[in-house]
């Protein structure tokens, strides 16, 4: 069994995606589910998005990334997999906080759907009103 005492965990969430990272020394590989990085987001805007924390830290060669996600959408997932490695890379190395946090990685986006309410057919949106 692998030694885990050199792994770093990390929790993100984005709307209603989760994903759980583990960062390890190694070469820059990225495994999302099981899948290669570049099979599990085609879309280069959302490969762009995962590795931005790795890019700023200069760390995108020096750590491989293991993630689990579910839930959600393409983009929450990749959103959730931001935030769980950022908040991994700080288990890794302290110091990598001011330049996470300037860029705004550590922050949660609070930003959820809003619920259906009865007596309406969606979260705002009202029953034609008619006087009579």
């Amino acid at each position: 069994m692998a030694d885990k005492t050199n792994e770093f965990l990390g929790t993100g969430r984005r709307k209603t995606s989760i994903a759980r990272v583990r960062l390890a020394s190694g070469s820059g590989k990225i495994t999302v589910n099981g899948r290669a990085f570049d099979n599990y987001f085609p879309m280069e805007t959302l490969r762009a998005t995962v590795s931005q924390p790795l890019t700023i830290t200069g760390t995108a060669d020096k750590l491989d990334v293991k993630v689990n996600v579910t839930g959600g959408g393409p983009n929450g997932q990749a959103g959730a997999v931001r935030h769980g490695i950022a908040r991994a890379l700080l288990q890794f190395d302290a110091n990598l906080r001011s330049s996470l946090k300037a860029e705004g990685f550590l922050t949660r986006d609070p930003r959820m759907k809003e619920r259906k309410k009865y007596g309406q057919p969606g979260a705002r949106k009202r029953f034609q009103f008619s006087k009579r």
